[in-house]
């Protein structure tokens, strides 16, 4: 237990760290988010006395949904605004000002505008929604195989020790216990969006790796903390965020059975 506090500051530390540059896809989409719509509307200057307006911006439109599709939504906010100001600079009178003399250009710009992040938005809950979506069979015999043994187990221990198994393997862990009981310290927390948080700040495991430390993995069932699992990783690559997200789902199932049968005594 002495180790405990120096482990928190050795988090602490690491956690107050500058902010990391962002990861070089996040850099390349907001340069298109950016780039794009100016290469694009400069492209359509030669056409834009016999391009109608609305046209030009459904062309404008197309390249926001590619860059928000390709990369984040804040590359395709950029991409909305960018495409909403080269629109105007380039192909409405007077050209080549940011000023807009017709009202139905004004109605145009704007809209392009709003659908613009409208997109983006969509296409961030798409990707979200695909990530999210447990495709993996390997994952889906894990998630139906503890479901299972819910249904069947006389003790709510033995579904905790096979959950205990299922997230060694899933996650590549060194190790994995279960905790019963009060929290103790402040480690390092695989939340429900299978992100990480260290003390309160964010952590983000696919570019930075796991935290050093056991990181705990909590169960709750009926919305009250009912324990947790340990997890202490292993030497491998961090797994993908649809991995920790079934390893969440498979704390939940350990939440629901402890729920219903009682407290764990082991583990």
């Amino acid at each position: 237990m002495s180790t405990v506090p120096g482990t928190w500051k050795l988090h602490r530390t690491r956690g107050s760290q500058a902010a990391r540059p962002l990861p070089l896809p996040d850099r390349l989409a907001l340069t298109a988010g950016l780039a794009a719509p100016f290469l694009v509307a400069l492209a359509l200057v030669p056409f834009r006395t016999s391009l109608t307006h609305t046209n030009a911006a459904l062309v404008l439109v197309v390249v926001v949904v590619a860059v928000a599709a390709l990369g984040s939504r804040t590359a395709g906010v950029v991409a909305a605004l960018s495409a909403a100001a080269w629109f105007d600079f380039f192909l409405t009178r007077p050209y080549e000002t940011f000023d807009i003399t017709a009202s139905a250009d004004i109605e145009t710009a704007v809209l392009l505008l709003v659908v613009g992040v409208i997109v983006a938005q969509l296409a961030a809950w798409a990707r979200r929604l695909e990530v999210m979506t447990v495709t993996d069979a390997d994952h889906l015999t894990r998630i139906r195989r503890t479901a299972d043994l819910v249904q069947s187990a006389n003790s709510a221990d033995i579904v905790v020790d096979h959950v205990r198994g299922e997230l060694t393997g899933l996650l590549g862990l060194r190790a994995c216990r279960f905790e019963y009981g009060a929290l103790l310290g402040r480690p390092p927390r695989l939340e429900k969006d299978g992100g990480v948080t260290v003390g309160r700040r964010t952590w983000n495991p696919d570019t930075d790796g796991w935290p050093e430390g056991e990181i705990e993995l909590r169960a709750y069932g009926n919305g009250h903390y009912l324990g947790r699992f340990m997890l202490t990783p292993g030497p491998g690559p961090v797994p993908p965020l649809q991995a920790r997200l079934v390893a969440v789902t498979l704390a939940d199932q350990t939440g629901a059975v402890l729920d219903t049968a009682g407290p764990v005594r082991g583990g």
